[in-house]
């Protein structure tokens, strides 16, 4: 299947469906007391319903029998369920080891299985892969071809379930430097790509470039699983700049994302709706905001000062108005020099670095 075109090819995403179960009637027939419809499914019959399940639906269905609970436990099924998996990818270097560079899984969720692969080699061959950015259980990969290290693909993969689809490039990845996922399997199986194109990038001349906001975003482009096709359209919001390996999450067909000069960029999916937001204010030795996440259905931005860890809700885009929602004191083997970063987790965790 991953030879069809993207628009034909599915989402890695497991496809929505609901289980339904329909009463019986009060009409007792000879021979079907006490009998269970679902005892005539056969392992893999019920592993293909139950894989066709959001993964709430999933975690519910380990509750209904002993039989179910080890079916989709069984290693043979693992893969075609919508498994829960937490952690971080990261890379390591050591010059006394082969290859020095290498990338590690660390896996922070509390039943041992899915298992997943760091190094991420049922993607197809490239001459290097990086990790661009995760959502929602699917990672957004930059792929450099290796016959060409100058053409890329963007590839979206489930890494649990090992299920992957090609992005077309645009005409200029190699030089954008930040490109997000945005997917919510609650809603649609579909996801959306977002291409953050700076003025350098898309070929501005550097006497016409915005001294101000180094690499000034010029244009933002959206890719649609669902349409198959990019959508261009030049930034009139701002001026803003966003790092390289700025934070971000998606929430209600919004990305939110960290940008330069302690602002927060959203956007929705279509790219008609905008939102530049202040985040609270924070001392002037930190430079860089990284603490933005999701969770619960609301905007989180955390900081720390050293000394202490604020958390705020983001109460509206429009007006750009946060409310503190708690300060934690760090006991004195916590506190570092450098800023700290952090990074939400699961079910709602935290975690400092």
């Amino acid at each position: 299947p991953n030879s069809r075109s993207p628009a034909q090819t599915p989402s890695p995403a497991q496809t929505s469906m609901h289980l339904v179960v329909i009463g019986r009637s009060n009409k007792k027939k000879k021979g079907m007391e006490g009998s269970d419809p679902m005892a005539t499914l056969t392992d893999d019959i019920l592993a293909d319903i139950i894989s066709r399940l959001p993964y709430k639906s999933t975690c519910c269905c380990k509750c209904v029998s002993k039989r179910w609970r080890d079916l989709i436990y069984h290693r043979h099924h693992r893969k075609k369920m919508p498994q829960s998996v937490v952690g971080f990818f990261y890379e390591g270097y050591n010059e006394c080891r082969s290859p020095r560079k290498a990338r590690y899984f660390t896996n922070l969720s509390r039943e041992y299985y899915p298992l997943v692969d760091p190094s991420l080699s049922f993607l197809p061959n490239c001459g290097s892969l990086d990790i661009l950015d995760a959502c929602n259980g699917l990672l957004l990969c930059r792929c450099w071809k290796a016959a060409d290290p100058l053409k890329l693909d963007y590839v979206v993969c489930n890494p649990t379930t090992e299920k992957w689809v090609s992005v077309p490039a645009t005409e200029w990845p190699s030089k954008v430097g930040v490109a997000r996922l945005g997917f919510d399997p609650a809603v649609t199986s579909h996801f959306h790509v977002f291409e953050f194109i700076d003025e350098e990038a898309w070929g501005v001349p550097e006497d016409e470039q915005d001294d101000d906001f180094y690499r000034r975003i010029h244009t933002l482009a959206i890719y649609s699983s669902k349409a198959g096709v990019w959508k261009y359209q030049t930034v009139k919001q701002g001026p803003f700049a966003i790092p390289k390996h700025s934070v971000s999450s998606f929430l209600n067909g919004v990305l939110n994302l960290a940008a330069d000069y302690n602002l927060i960029v959203a956007v929705d999916v279509e790219g008609d709706n905008w939102w530049l937001v202040p985040i609270p204010e924070r001392p002037d030795y930190v430079d860089d905001t990284n603490g933005i996440f999701t969770s619960q259905g609301r905007v989180y931005f955390a900081d720390s000062d050293r000394s202490k860890l604020s958390i705020w809700i983001l109460e509206d885009y429009a007006t750009g108005k946060w409310t503190l929602k708690h300060n934690f004191a760090f006991y004195s083997r916590w506190r570092r020099e450098d800023t700290n970063v952090i990074r939400h987790g699961f079910n709602g965790a935290l975690f400092y670095t």
